[in-house]
């Protein structure tokens, strides 16, 4: 199949793009090498949405199978990681939403590996962490999970979105078919929310804690002097 004009530009810039295109030309090499690409950040934005390991892995295939199914209609017209994340958040909706008189399984956040970043890990404050704090882990955990339970499903997209795939307002917006403005209140909304519930246990949005050896004096922090 041809490719158009816009689509050769797109594809120019996004090299998963061209992969597509040539999966829409039933080059399943190019398939196997997308899957290869996002399975685990896939199946990692699932497991966070789900709160299941084997339903996000579920999820993430269901999520490939549409892209192949769909592949002769496929014409770019943004990111391909938008699109495929749009497929996701479809489904992972749809999931929650048919779950709904059902138990809730709750976040697990102590997982890692091949399922990306624990919620912990991509929440908490990149510095050195004191011998102390490690005594906090198992208590941190718990309040974590509590509070991304606490955020309702769009809440949480939006947060897993801009946290784990580090998406913007605009490409968010796309993804969950919202205008950037509500984005950025939804956002607003759930970070005041993990705010809330993890106020003293780790920092939000670029907020750096003090250092250790800091000494605080009324409304200013100084450090001490080197011997």
């Amino acid at each position: 199949m041809a490719i158009g004009h816009t689509s050769a530009q797109m594809a120019l810039r996004d090299p998963d793009i061209r992969l597509m295109l040539r999966v829409r030309d039933d080059d399943t090499a190019a398939f196997g090498e997308l899957v290869e690409r996002f399975q685990h950040r896939l199946v990692a934005v699932m497991h966070h949405l789900v709160g299941s390991a084997e339903e996000a892995e579920d999820l993430a295939q269901e999520v490939f199978l549409r892209v192949y199914r769909t592949r002769k209609k496929y014409t770019p017209k943004a990111k391909f990681s938008t699109w495929l994340f749009t497929i996701a958040n479809n489904l992972a909706l749809n999931a929650l939403r048919d779950r709904k008189r059902r138990p809730v399984m709750p976040l697990e956040v102590r997982d890692s590996g091949p399922l990306g970043p624990r919620p912990t890990e991509a929440l908490a404050p990149t510095r050195a962490e004191p011998p102390t704090h490690n005594l906090q882990q198992q208590e941190l955990a718990e309040v974590i999970r509590t509070a991304l339970d606490g955020l309702n499903e769009r809440q949480r997209m939006a947060i897993v979105l801009n946290k784990f795939e580090d998406m913007n307002y605009s490409d968010i917006a796309d993804v969950m078919a919202l205008t950037t403005k509500a984005v950025k209140s939804l956002l607003s909304r759930a970070r005041s929310k993990l705010r809330e519930a993890l106020q003293g246990y780790i920092y939000m949005d670029g907020e750096v804690p003090p250092p250790e050896d800091a000494e605080v004096e009324g409304d200013r922090v100084t450090e001490d002097a080197d011997p």
